[in-house]
């Protein structure tokens, strides 16, 4: 067990891994004709509605925890960390291996880990909410360096066999899903280093904040392998109705992120980037544009990259950080939406 400052925790590397695979929207609409006899996806429809042009996908071989070692292996190379360094390790990820044991063992394997483990789940707030577990941890002294790890695997879930449709319509969330894997390591910011405040303080996690509005469970769900669906094949796609999900993400409100906000006194003009998860480009702009979040703060990623549930976030920040958008000193902000319903947020100062 590592001996650790109570205190709050800074952000001390971040990874992306995504496999090389890539399929293009429109191998994907002729893979639906192809499986389909009888139904036809209207051509270019998919990418009219999302603005997604390819995606990445996993190899056969690949599970969700190689994704996630992947990415933590480069991690630790990036930041010249040992398998021994690592107090504990947060596989926190919409997807999973299987359901029992916690995919973080096998991530752990993988990295020659010998930490304590364990999963975190929230669909695609689960990276994020994986960040507040660590930073909680990290914060009551328990622990001083913390990995936070996802593998999104969804491409093991679309439904390619199409028969009429309403059935691509419930199945559409698949088409736009993207597999890839991140890796975030966070550390302890010793006590000293704890001055100043949110507009002109020092590195670290500033703040988290997370609501919730769960009577919207049903709307998106992917039920096998649960007590609810344990062998049904037709439980194993995604089903989403998406008009009673944008109703349910209208229900839910900003107001977390107003109040968040309001709490530490920034506006979004204070931040260097607003990472978003992107489900897709056009509700990217609505929901901005409705948290008045400047289009300028945006990161765009899910034309090139697509879906990628909780790595979605992760990788708007590695792509920001690598393209000079953002850098040590700046203000970040990570918001993140996911079925259920539920909506969070963490303010960062890199």
């Amino acid at each position: 067990m590592q001996e650790a400052l109570s205190g709050r925790s800074r952000m001390a590397g971040l990874e992306v891994y995504l496999p090389p695979a890539r399929l293009d929207t429109s191998a994907v609409e002729q893979r639906i004709a192809e499986s389909s006899p009888g139904f036809r996806v209207p051509r270019g429809l998919i990418h009219r509605v999302t603005g997604i042009r390819t995606r990445s996908v996993m190899a056969d071989t690949e599970q969700a925890s190689d994704l996630a070692a992947h990415a933590a292996a480069k991690l630790l190379a990036q930041c010249g960390l040992q398998a021994t360094d690592i107090g504990l390790l947060i596989f926190a990820s919409a997807s999973q291996d299987m359901v029992e044991p916690a995919t973080a063992h096998m991530a752990a394997a993988k990295l020659g880990l010998s930490c304590p483990v364990m999963d975190v789940k929230n669909a695609c707030n689960s990276f994020l909410n994986g960040l507040e577990v660590a930073d909680a941890l990290i914060a009551s002294g328990r622990y001083s360096r913390i990995m936070v790890v996802t593998g999104e695997a969804p491409s093991r879930a679309v439904r390619w066999a199409v028969p009429d449709f309403a059935t691509f319509t419930s199945s559409f969330p698949g088409y736009t899903m993207s597999d890839g894997g991140a890796a975030l390591l966070l550390e302890a910011v010793p006590p000293a280093g704890e001055q100043g405040d949110a507009a002109a303080g020092p590195e670290g996690v500033l703040a988290t904040a997370f609501t919730a509005k769960s009577s919207h469970w049903s709307v998106g769900t992917l039920a096998a392998g649960g007590s609810a669906y344990p062998r049904d094949p037709e439980a194993s796609y995604f089903s989403m109705d998406g008009e009673k999900l944008k109703d349910a993400f209208l229900d839910l409100g900003c107001g977390i992120l107003d109040d968040t906000l309001d709490r530490m006194g920034l506006q979004w003009s204070d931040f260097a980037v607003v990472c978003v998860h992107q489900v897709s480009a056009p509700y990217r702009e609505i929901f901005a544009a409705r948290a008045g979040v400047a289009p300028e703060l945006l990161v765009p990623t899910v034309e090139e990259f697509g879906n990628l549930a909780s790595a979605s976030l992760p990788l708007q920040l590695k792509v920001a950080m690598d393209t000079g958008r953002c850098a040590p000193g700046d203000l970040v902000a990570l918001v993140g939406l996911a079925g259920g319903v539920s909506l969070g947020m963490a303010v960062v100062r890199l």
